[in-house]
């Protein structure tokens, strides 16, 4: 009987396979990316024939073992409006601050919200694998009560404001033993992720003194604290998802006598200094609105935008905004361990210093940058890293192409739309060197750099309980 089973199993994810690569060839577009072709498919397409979820089928069913199968629920399934809800509430609570802490608060706060929805519903392995949730527990009360308990431990100022944006919530809620149910999970998912958190490595902040003044060796900029370059113990800092800061360092920069560095120099030189005839508006605004929107504020909005089209089911949207924003912090972990690693120059150093670099394709220039140069190393761009995880999250989830906006009350009158959300790191990338702060490789090693980051995020984190058919 377990042999005939077995078989049977076989058959259907053959066939399961056959007519998934015979769709796919039907169906898949030419990229704009060829370095991505072979990972992602129209519609995520083939994540049916190569996701985790699949090899494991297979592996399980070939070795004679059934896939481990998912817990019975009768809790009914619910949509992800609250998700999205208390995803806004956050972004709005952390409020203007540097961008890397954001990503460690909002990490923390959908990972919450996963876990609590996650053990009433068994859709995923778990984060913590600690709460256990009454059979019939309300997963919307759960997501509100594990979001409003990380917040409200982060930022206990707040408290009254998010105490009535709770019970307006659950006010939405009916009353009973599903709704109380629901509470204890959420709140018990809150401070297991808050004590995971504790002593994470955020703090104390460090600072970097320049080693020395050689050349492509980074120098302090115009706005730098007296202790000098900032974040430099966020390498230190509990990844969320990944196994080191160095687990996915950037590849070493340009040589400084290469024509990949001199193409880069010539490049800021043209279009990045502050009175440069090169930087047409479009541009221009791309660089304000990026200076001022971290990328924690975009693109969680973007999953709102998208999340809120669909009406997805809540663990399943729980479970995207908890691995995107895994990802996006464990990216500027990342970055930040290969920056202070590898330490070069911004365009303000490096462009009144052409004669030090031994390049005979650089000539020393004043420079004054569109924008204010962050306070750190170069390279890679930490604006490229955070974009380039969130990306391969969402379009993983959702397909590439989606109409979405980005907008920030730091940047008034500019909204810039979007149907090809490859086209935001475009814009990101040239936000910086248009601005005059980055070299255009700092972009694409920080870029590469995120989509790894988030590609081995997405595959080992939260994985699919295999269900049986």
């Amino acid at each position: 009987m377990n042999t005939q089973r077995n078989l049977r199993r076989l058959f259907a994810l053959i066939m399961t396979l056959s007519l998934t690569l015979t769709f796919v060839a039907r169906s898949v577009t030419s990229h704009k990316r060829a370095n991505y072709e072979d990972n992602l498919t129209l519609d995520n397409t083939a994540l049916l024939v190569s996701g985790p979820a699949f090899e494991h089928a297979m592996r399980s069913t070939l070795s004679g073992n059934p896939p481990r199968l998912r817990p019975a629920s009768t809790t009914p399934l619910t949509n992800d409006a609250i998700v999205l809800q208390w995803n806004e509430i956050a972004v709005a609570t952390i409020g203007a601050q540097p961008p890397f802490p954001p990503a460690r608060f909002m990490a923390t706060v959908q990972l919450a919200v996963f876990e609590a929805v996650n053990s009433i519903t068994g859709k995923y392995e778990p984060y913590l694998g600690t709460i256990s949730a009454a059979q019939g527990a309300s997963t919307e009360a759960a997501a509100i009560a594990a979001a409003h308990g990380v917040l409200k431990a982060f930022f206990p100022a707040q408290g009254a404001t998010l105490d009535q944006q709770r019970a307006d919530s659950l006010a939405t809620i009916p009353d009973g033993q599903a709704k109380l149910d629901g509470i204890t999970v959420g709140q018990e998912a809150a401070a297991a992720m808050i004590a995971n958190r504790t002593n994470d490595g955020s703090a104390p902040p460090q600072f970097h003194t320049p080693l020395n003044s050689d050349p492509y060796e980074w120098q302090t900029t115009a706005g730098c604290p007296p202790g000098g370059g900032v974040f430099k113990h966020w390498p230190n800092v509990k990844p969320f998802g990944i196994e080191s800061s160095s687990q996915f360092r950037a590849d070493p920069p340009p040589k400084l006598t290469s024509g990949t560095y001199a193409r880069d120099y010539n490049e800021v030189l043209a279009v990045g200094d502050i009175n440069s005839a090169l930087r047409p508006q479009d541009r221009a605004d791309v660089v304000l609105l990026y200076a001022a929107q971290p990328v924690h504020y975009g693109w969680n909005s973007v999953l709102r935008q998208i999340a809120s089209t669909r009406q997805d089911e809540i663990t399943t949207t729980a479970r995207i905004a908890a691995v995107m924003n895994m990802a996006l912090n464990d990216a500027f972990i990342t970055m930040f361990e290969s920056k202070y690693s590898y330490r070069t120059w911004r365009p303000v150093t490096a462009l009144p210093r052409g004669n030090e670099d031994d390049n005979a394709h650089t000539v020393p220039s004043a420079f004054t940058p569109f924008i204010l140069t962050p306070c750190f190393p170069g390279y890679p761009s930490g604006h490229g890293s955070g974009t380039g995880a969130v990306l391969e999250v969402v379009e993983r989830a959702y397909g590439r192409f989606n109409s979405v906006t980005m907008s920030h009350p730091g940047a008034p009158g500019i909204v810039l739309h979007y149907t090809d959300l490859r086209d935001i790191i475009d814009d990101v990338s040239d936000a910086r060197v248009f601005g005059g702060i980055h070299f255009r490789s700092d972009q694409d090693a920080g870029e590469r750099l995120g989509r790894d980051v988030g590609r081995y995020i997405n595959h080992n984190k939260l994985r699919p309980v295999e269900e049986d058919d």
